[in-house]
This record gives C-alpha cells, sequence and structure tokens, in this order.
C-alpha cells in the first residue's frame, strides 16, 4: 500500500498552487478583518466577502510604500499571489499591492497606461528635452484660480522677475479637463514663442489628478517641441504625465524653481566673478609693471648711444665674417667648378673622338708596317721559289740542248716502250714544238744510277 508524508502532500499542494497561472499576481476584491501589524512590520489580515474569507498576509517589505494606513472595515482592492503555508497546512493570499476599493478601477488603468507607453519608449531618457538655463519667456498652463498658479508666478518673480509667464488658464479637471490641457500645450507649441512650459497643478485625490493620466495628454507632452515641466500634485503623486514630461517637479513651487535660475545666486555669481576677473586684471598689470621697471632699470635704456655702438661694431665683426665666409665659399665653388670642368673635358666626347683617331691611326700605321713587312717576306719567299723553280724548270735542260717527247695523247714519254713505229709524237724545244712521226724504235738497255 502506497503513502505519502503530510509534508510531502502539502509541498505537493503549494506546488501545484505555485504553478498556476490563474492564481499568481491577481487582483481581489474584498473588505479587511481580524487585521493586525506586527512588531517587525508585516500585516495579516482576513479578506472577506458576504460569503467567503481569505486569510492574507503583507510582508514589510511591500507596505511600507503604503499611502494610507488600513483597519478593519475598509474594502480594498489587492494584488497578489495564493499559495502555502506549509506549517499549518492552509492556503492564504500574499499580498504585493493594496489601494483602497474605490479607486482600484483608476489604479489599475494608471498600471495598464503606464506599461503600454513605457513598452513604446515614451519614457526613455533619450527623448528628454534639455531645460535653458536663463528662460525668457514661460508658459504655465494650469487653472487660473487653484494656489499652483499662485505658488509658480510668485516663485518665478521672486527668483528671476526677468522672465515673461503667460498664463494658458485649463480645466485641470472633471470631464473636459484632458482636451483643454491638450489644446493649451498644442497652442503654446505652435506659437513657439516659448523657451519652457510648465503643466500642473495642485494637490488631490487620484480622481482629481486624473486628467493629467490621459493617454491623450501623455502623448501631446511626448511630441512637443517646446520641453515641458510636469508639475502635479504634491511630491508622493506620480501621473503619466510626469514620465513623458522632459522634467518632473515634485510640487507647482518647486517647477518654478526648476524652471528659472535664482537673480540672487546669479548675481552672487557674477559678482564672484568680477571680483575674479578684477584681481586677475590687477595681477596681469602689476606684472607688466614690474616688467617695465625692469625694462627702465635696463642697459639699453641707461645708456642707448653706447648699447648702439657696441651693436654696430658686432655687426662690423658680424659683416667681416660673412664676407670671409663668402668669399671662402665663391672660392670653394670655383675650386669645386674647376674640378668639374676637367671631369667634363676628360669625358667629353670630341676629346673621346680624338683619342679614338690616334688609336686608328696608330693600328692603320702598324697594320700599313706590318702589310709591308709581310709582303716583303712574301716577295723573298717568291724569290727564293723562283729560283728554286728556275733550278729544276725544263726550260733550262731545253736551253741546253734538250727536249721533251709527247705521244699522241699528250702524255710525257720517258720510255721507248709507250711508243711504237708509226705513231706520231710532238717534241717541246726552247723555243717551240715539232710534230714528227716515227720511223723506228731502238731499245736500250742502261743500269740505272
Amino acid at each position: 500500500m502506497n503513502h505519502v508524508t503530510v509534508t510531502a502532500i502539502t509541498t505537493l499542494i503549494k506546488q501545484t498552487l505555485d504553478r498556476s497561472a490563474g492564481l499568481q499576481n491577481v487582483w481581489v476584491q474584498g473588505e479587511i478583518s481580524n487585521f493586525k501589524k506586527h512588531s517587525r512590520g508585516h500585516m495579516y489580515f482576513t479578506l472577506k466577502d458576504d460569503k467567503s474569507r481569505l486569510q492574507s498576509v503583507m510582508f514589510a517589505g511591500n507596505n511600507r510604500s503604503l499611502a494610507f494606513a488600513p483597519d478593519n472595515g475598509m474594502k480594498v482592492l489587492v494584488r497578489g499571489d495564493i499559495s502555502v503555508y506549509e506549517p499549518f497546512g492552509q492556503y492564504q493570499f500574499y499580498v504585493k499591492e493594496m489601494q483602497p476599493d474605490g479607486i482600484g478601477h483608476l489604479y489599475m488603468a494608471f498600471e495598464q497606461l503606464k506599461k503600454k507607453l513605457e513598452a513604446e519608449g515614451l519614457f526613455l531618457p533619450d527623448h528628454k528635452k534639455k531645460i535653458p538655463k536663463i528662460p525668457e519667456r514661460i508658459a504655465v498652463i494650469t487653472s487660473p484660480t487653484g494656489a499652483a498658479v499662485r505658488d509658480i508666478v510668485t516663485t518665478i518673480r521672486r527668483r528671476y522677475p526677468l522672465a515673461a509667464v503667460t498664463l494658458l488658464p485649463v480645466l485641470v479637471q472633471g470631464p473636459g479637463a484632458p482636451a483643454s490641457i491638450v489644446s493649451a500645450l498644442r497652442q503654446a507649441d505652435e506659437t513657439e514663442s516659448f523657451d519652457v512650459i510648465i503643466a500642473g497643478r495642485g494637490g488631490g485625490s487620484l480622481e482629481e489628478l486624473w486628467a493629467f493620466n490621459e493617454e491623450e495628454v501623455a502623448r501631446t507632452i511626448f511630441s512637443m517641441s517646446t520641453p515641458v515641466i510636469s508639475a502635479v500634485g504634491h511630491e508622493t503623486d506620480v501621473t503619466i504625465s510626469d514620465f513623458t514630461a522632459d522634467l518632473r517637479a515634485p510640487t507647482p513651487t518647486a517647477a518654478a524653481e526648476l524652471a528659472v535660475p535664482d537673480i540672487q545666486d546669479m548675481r552672487a555669481f557674477v559678482m564672484e566673478r568680477h571680483t575674479r576677473l578684477l584681481r586677475a586684471v590687477k595681477l596681469k598689470i602689476d606684472r607688466k609693471q614690474e616688467q617695465l621697471k625692469a625694462l627702465d632699470r635696463s642697459y639699453a635704456f641707461q645708456y642707448p648711444r653706447r648699447l648702439l655702438e657696441q651693436k654696430e661694431q658686432e655687426l662690423d665683426i658680424w659683416t667681416d665674417k660673412l664676407r670671409r665666409a663668402l668669399q671662402e665659399n665663391s672660392q670653394s665653388q670655383r675650386n669645386r667648378l674647376e674640378k668639374l670642368e676637367q671631369r667634363l673635358l676628360n669625358v667629353h666626347p670630341q676629346r673621346a673622338v680624338e683619342k679614338e683617331k690616334n688609336k686608328l691611326l696608330q693600328f692603320e700605321q702598324a697594320m700599313k708596317t706590318a702589310m709591308r713587312r709581310q709582303h716583303d717576306n712574301s716577295r723573298h719567299r717568291l724569290d727564293v721559289q723562283l729560283s728554286k723553280l728556275e733550278l729544276l724548270s725544263p726550260l733550262q735542260l731545253m736551253r741546253k740542248g734538250y727536249s721533251l717527247t709527247y705521244d699522241k695523247n699528250g702524255g710525257l714519254l720517258k720510255s721507248v716502250k709507250d711508243i711504237a713505229e708509226g705513231d706520231t709524237v710532238s717534241l717541246t724545244l726552247q723555243d717551240g714544238r715539232i710534230y714528227a712521226s716515227v720511223e723506228n724504235v731502238i731499245r736500250e738497255e742502261r743500269e740505272d744510277r
């Protein structure tokens, strides 16, 4: 048989309730009874209606910001979570917010509009315009009969009477208030005549301040090109207009103080700056006077002629130095120029042509000498060869009575074996040729040497 402990089942019930979306962050309407405030600040009470009761607790961290003191018999609208107090095993309501039931619906509308506009980015600091430090023209949008307008005008006149204040009277509560406020805001912005706008009213209940919680008023303030200071109610009162305005003032008087500087502070500032300026000017004058005295005591003012003579002597010295330097530089440049000219002449094309021409002439002369020598040598060798040839020439033998015999084919006959009787032969003598017919061939045997 399966079983669970009391603690386990109680924990399971608590977890089930904590996970239920319909039991978390819910608004409950009821009447307070059995109210008790613990010494540590926690509030314990019962919420009831004509049929049921709900044990509730509101811890000190959540009830410190309450604008009223809860008590028995008070009808309230509360927001919180349903859960289980495990030691007693009983469910109870853990309250996070509490409002008197008479304005509960307005408070819920306020929260819904606030979340909507915040999600659209209308509260971001990037959209806030700077309030001018010294405005010349100020528009005040509020009721002409309330205390707020007196506080604002009186404060501005006391702090900065130079500013021109223009009142744009509007309804600040009731059904026609939102349209009246929007019309005045647009009129002040479209004229482009004002440096800053103060819009607000004195304190009151949530219902009385509700005109400044209307969406149309909040969006109009956000769209303004002129900076807007919101001054609604007392310091604890907060409206939607406070979030969309460029600056929120806790009270109408504080709005006037934020809109203009204090002329007394400005005068004190100017006097302080004036004193500092006089001190700085006097200090500079004193320093210049000391410099003037030092110049007056200087050698140049006491002995100007001597200083002039000294400077003239220095000028002569420097003139001589300059002249010598110029001469040395000129000579140096002249020497450098001569060296460059010599180098230029050495590499001049005409010089190179003449040099190459001399080389050519020398080469030509050497070639002629070599050719003459070669000619003489060749001539000598030719003469030697001619002498040798002359010695070996058949003509020499022919001059001595010898002849050369050729057969009919022109071949030289060296033996009688090469010819026969009846053959035609030719005999070459020193001075001509003889053709003859062979009649007889006689062969003789001779010993070779």
